[in-house]
């Protein structure tokens, strides 16, 4: 994908090729300290509809109690990531990594050949409300290693900043998968245009607040799926959040 517009004129991605993932159609999990909605097929949640995207094979929208946590666990061969909307997320790993971050900030992990971690809230009484993001590596048994990048509200503000990419350009987090990951927040008149490239494909999902993607209405917890080549533009933000995924088409 291109956040600028070319030289020459650019198509908007056919309307027909724009599709919505509902929130409420998401999978659902209650276990107390963790509420959890799955975009994609998760632990006993199974939708043979939306199994993955591409190489985005996670989407996970949890809430923490203050106190709790995912308990040390076992990952291999995946780039994950948790990006936090609120309050604060602590992560140590068997690589000996430890860090806490809050609104803005993302842990980054290959998991490679093989890395234990946990995830926890750090708060006592705070609750903290993340998304939880797992991409298909091209590669198999790679190093493991992890990373922490914070974004700025005015590096997301009415624009899409690029945090993660192949190449590990413009300071972003260097990833095995094929996929780009920008971040963006809109509201009232901010608006920007977004191009997809010819063999990608795009993800759009709305974390926090609505926005309008080529016209079309979104909220809170929707996902969209960018099935064209074309021009995507965002308007119309409500105190939005997204993040955008640009796929190399599978």
């Amino acid at each position: 994908m291109s956040v600028t517009a070319q030289d020459n004129p650019v198509d908007l991605v056919p309307t027909e090729a724009l599709v919505i993932r509902p929130a409420d159609t998401r999978g659902m999990a209650d276990h107390g300290w963790l509420k959890s909605a799955h975009s994609f097929s998760f632990a006993s949640y199974y939708d043979p509809e939306f199994t993955n995207y591409h190489a985005l094979r996670v989407i996970n929208d949890d809430r923490v109690a203050g106190g709790a946590g995912f308990p040390t666990h076992p990952h291999q061969d995946f780039e994950i990531f948790s990006y936090v909307l609120e309050g604060a997320l602590s992560h140590k790993d068997s690589l000996g990594n430890g860090s806490t971050v809050k609104a803005g900030g993302i842990q980054y992990m290959t998991a490679g050949s093989g890395v234990s971690h946990s995830e926890f809230n750090p708060s006592s009484e705070d609750p903290v409300h993340f998304l939880q993001i797992w991409l298909m590596p091209k590669v198999r048994g790679a190093q493991p290693t992890y990373e922490v990048r914070d974004l700025t509200a005015k590096d997301k503000a009415g624009r899409l900043a690029l945090f993660i990419s192949e190449d590990g350009r413009e300071g972003s987090i260097k990833t095995l998968a094929p996929a780009e990951v920008y971040a963006g927040t809109f509201d009232g008149d901010q608006q920007t245009d977004f191009i997809v490239e010819d063999g990608r494909r795009g993800w759009v999902q709305v974390a926090q607040g609505a926005l309008s993607v080529n016209g079309i209405a979104l909220q809170e917890g929707d996902g969209l799926a960018i099935d064209a080549a074309g021009l995507v533009t965002f308007s119309g933000g409500q105190n939005a959040e997204i993040i955008v995924f640009d796929l190399e088409a599978s």
